[in-house]
């Protein structure tokens, strides 16, 4: 082989295993996410479930089923 040839070689294996160190999460990468998920939905269930939320959508769907057509 030519040296450039192996030059090139040995460049797209150090880039291959350098990808794959790299490819995905860690463990607690997922912990966080699923942390800041959980803390997430936790903070739209109580907004949603907010009594000012509450009447707004009660009264979105009022005016929705006693529309004329």
């Amino acid at each position: 082989m030519s040296k450039a040839v192996r030059a090139r070689m040995r460049a797209l294996v150090c880039r291959a295993r350098a990808a794959h160190r790299d490819a995905g999460m860690v463990t607690s990468e997922y912990a966080m996410g699923i942390v800041a998920a959980v803390g997430f939905a936790v903070i739209l269930y109580q907004v949603v479930t907010s009594g000012a939320v509450t009447e707004a959508l009660q009264d979105i769907v009022k005016r929705a089923l006693s529309a004329s057509p």
